[in-house]
């Protein structure tokens, strides 16, 4: 069974990481003349900005509802996921692809490559640890779900973001050590270029990935599929209900929203079909505490 991730400490893990990895490589890349560095740098300058839109995002969601937005804020979150997304495709991304191209026609000696060398395995170790905090709060949630089925079927967009981030930079890191390695070894500058553009894929993969999911979102996706089935279980268990028609449901970043159309069982009253429906409805929210609004239409056909 899935249990409750934190967000926020992933959050916070990746963005003390990618801040100190940040002043490592600019130092290095400063000194080194890598390309690849340089690249990796401006990756965790990016992931920094991009965890800072994450929080933004967290506290928006937790606005109250009001006239104007009845449903709350609860959404923010995927658009401000959303954007993280193109930012890592354009400021990660592209601008890693194009420092790779500029360094094939016009190659840079390679200086203090033992430097680069040796803040490239601090910033792995680091981000490994920030990968460690957020893979332990990505199995909370997904339980006994295999890892590609989370990734496709989470709500949880910040979690999906920081995982994607993490294991980009994580990557990256591994894929310039092994251009700079390279370069130091054959004196030959188109690894470190290659690395660079690689990297810049690399991101540019992740980042589409990440979109296409938060995507779903902000169109309009309902709860995970294992949640709908347990809903639905609940609701023709229940006494008081003779059949379900039909459940909808819609998630509002944390927060969800149901409408359930069923038919009633046979009640004395119409007053005691209403009790009857209030009966559900607060038990549905004991049982599923994510739910927040609750819609119950009694009909005799779908």
């Amino acid at each position: 069974m899935s249990g409750h991730a934190d967000s926020k400490r992933a959050i916070f893990l990746a963005l003390g990481a990618n801040f100190a990895i940040f002043v490592a490589k600019l130092v290095a890349a400063i000194f080194t003349g890598s390309g690849a560095m340089l690249a990796e740098a401006v990756h965790s300058l990016a992931d920094c900005g991009n965890q800072g839109l994450l929080l933004l995002g967290m506290r928006q969601a937790k606005r109250p509802p009001s006239a104007d937005y009845p449903l709350g804020w609860g959404r923010a979150l995927y658009f401000w996921s959303f954007l993280v997304a193109i930012l890592l495709f354009s400021v990660g991304g592209m601008f890693s692809v194009y420092e790779g191209v500029h360094k094939l026609t016009h190659p840079e000696p390679l200086k203090w490559a033992w430097l680069a060398i040796g803040v490239l395995a601090f910033s792995i170790v680091t981000e490994g640890i920030s990968m460690h905090g957020c893979m332990q709060e990505v199995n909370k949630a997904r339980g006994d779900q295999p890892l590609w089925q989370w990734f496709r079927e989470t709500r949880a967009s910040e979690l999906l973001v920081i995982f994607g981030e993490d294991l980009a930079a994580l990557m990256g890191l591994c894929f310039a050590l092994i251009a700079v390695v390279l370069t130091m070894l054959t004196g030959n500058l188109m690894f470190d270029a290659i690395g660079t553009i690689a990297i810049g894929v690399l991101l540019i993969v992740v980042a589409v990935a990440v979109a296409r999911e938060v995507k779903a979102l902000l169109i309009g996706q309902g709860v995970e599929p294992k949640r709908r089935v347990q809903m639905m279980a609940f609701l023709e268990a229940r006494p008081e209900i003779d059949t379900v028609y039909n459940l909808l449901t819609l998630q509002m970043g944390n927060e969800v929203m149901v409408a359930i159309k069923a038919r009633m069982s046979p009640s004395p009253t119409a007053r005691a079909m209403v009790e009857a429906i209030n009966i559900v409805e607060a038990d549905f929210k004991a049982e599923f505490t994510d739910v927040r609004w609750s819609f119950f239409e009694p009909d005799i056909t779908d």
